[in-house]
C-alpha cells in the first residue's frame, strides 16, 4: 500500500524541477562572480552544458531565440534564464513543410 505523501505526483515533479533551476541559476552566478569582473559575460554555461544568460534582453536577441524560421535549431538557450526554449519559428516551419507534403 502506497502512502499519499510517498507517492511522486506532479506537484513534486513540477517542485523538484524549479529546485534544479534554482541551484543551475546560483551555479552560474557564482560562477560569473568568481570571474575577474572585467571578463563577465553573464552568458555561458553551467555544469558543462547547461546555457545560461542574464544579460537584458534584446529584440534581436528574442527574435532569433523564439521566432527564427531559418535556423537548424528547434530547441535554443532561454533568452533570460537557465535551461532551454522553443524555437517556435522553426516548429511552425517545420509543420508547414510537413504539411505542404
Amino acid at each position: 500500500m502506497t502512502s499519499a505523501k510517498h507517492a511522486k505526483g506532479p506537484r513534486d515533479i513540477q517542485r523538484l524541477i524549479r529546485l534544479v533551476t534554482l541551484g543551475l541559476a546560483v551555479a552560474a552566478v557564482v560562477k560569473e562572480v568568481r570571474t575577474p569582473a572585467d571578463e563577465r559575460e553573464w552568458h555561458g554555461t553551467v555544469v558543462g552544458f547547461v546555457p545560461y544568460d542574464f544579460r537584458i534582453p534584446t529584440v534581436a536577441r528574442l527574435k532569433e531565440r523564439l521566432w527564427d524560421p531559418e535556423s537548424s535549431h528547434v530547441i535554443n538557450p532561454r533568452v533570460f534564464g537557465v535551461g532551454w526554449t522553443v524555437n517556435l519559428g522553426k516548429v511552425v516551419a517545420v509543420a508547414r513543410k510537413q504539411i505542404a507534403g
